[in-house]
């Protein structure tokens, strides 16, 4: 497919949405290594062959331009984020999401590069300086890297912690992907390598308040929307979890933000950068 995009005589336009650095997968999955060298590789053999690159992020559009594609733009990925404030309720889910605990939410893979491992070790120190009613729930795929997903569950256990506090589901359907949105007090990133983080604007669809690490490309989607942390220290970023699930008037502040940043990504906003972009490039 890289040979047939370049061998095209004009017209030839590449979105780039990242591809995770290979070393994230150097020691769970040397296939996946493989491919992501030989993917950056394609990538750089097109810098001369596109007409434009577009990245969807500002982070992505750097990488473009670093190795060497001449005219480079940002066009962000749209977002129907419908499927979560528009869902149906899920009874029996919802009634266990409100059953006392307090429910924190990551949604995506369980891969290296998003740093599952770190959000364990946050809550550690949840546990030992903020709350013990607490609830790390993690949606999406973990069969993806065995290797991986084996070292989660554990330091889980050598950590000590109940099982049912640390829940994995697995993929969901779009109704109860949003109850588990609807149901938590905070939804974590620890991820160290993003090239645009769509459940971040699910989430601020979902008026959840945001705490992140900021790497990569989050602080582009974010902007200055929910709070964003860095280095990872993980007593400050306890207690700014707390801080963000308890103090009703933060909660707020921070939710209006993502409100108003939400709006950068939704319908007119995303045809009108379109149009333009491709107005510049003409």
């Amino acid at each position: 497919m890289t040979e047939a995009f370049a061998a095209l005589s004009r017209g030839r336009v590449l979105q780039y949405h990242n591809v995770t650095p290979a070393h994230f997968w150097a020691d769970y999955h040397p296939d996946i290594f493989r491919l992501a060298v030989i993917a950056r590789l394609e990538l750089a053999s097109l810098a001369s062959r596109t007409d434009l690159a577009f990245g969807d992020s500002d982070y992505n559009r750097q990488e473009l331009e670093a190795l060497g594609f001449a005219r480079t733009g940002v066009f962000p990925i749209a977002v129907n984020v419908d499927r979560i404030v528009r869902a149906r309720p899920v009874p029996t889910l919802d009634r266990w999401l409100n059953d006392g605990l307090t429910n924190f939410l990551f949604v995506g893979r369980m891969v290296p590069n998003k740093r599952i491992e770190d959000i364990i070790r946050l809550a550690e120190h949840y546990k030992r300086y903020v709350d013990a009613y607490y609830r790390f729930i993690f949606v999406g795929r973990y069969d993806g890297v065995p290797r991986y997903y084996n070292m989660l569950r554990a330091l889980i256990a050598e950590l000590g912690w109940q099982q049912d506090r640390f829940v994995f589901t697995g993929p969901v359907p779009d109704d109860e992907l949003a109850s588990y949105y609807r149901g938590s007090s905070v939804y974590i990133s620890m991820s160290e390598h993003e090239g645009f983080c769509v459940p971040l604007l699910e989430a601020m669809a979902a008026d959840l308040p945001i705490l992140a690490y900021a790497s990569t490309a989050v602080p582009d989607t974010l902007a200055g929307a929910g709070v964003q942390f860095a280095p990872k220290n993980f007593e400050a970023a306890a207690e700014m979890l707390g801080l963000l699930a308890f103090d009703d008037d933060l909660r707020a502040r921070v939710i209006q933000g993502q409100r108003d940043r939400l709006t950068c990504f939704l319908g007119d906003r995303i045809e009108t950068a379109c149009r333009d972009l491709v107005e510049q490039f003409q």
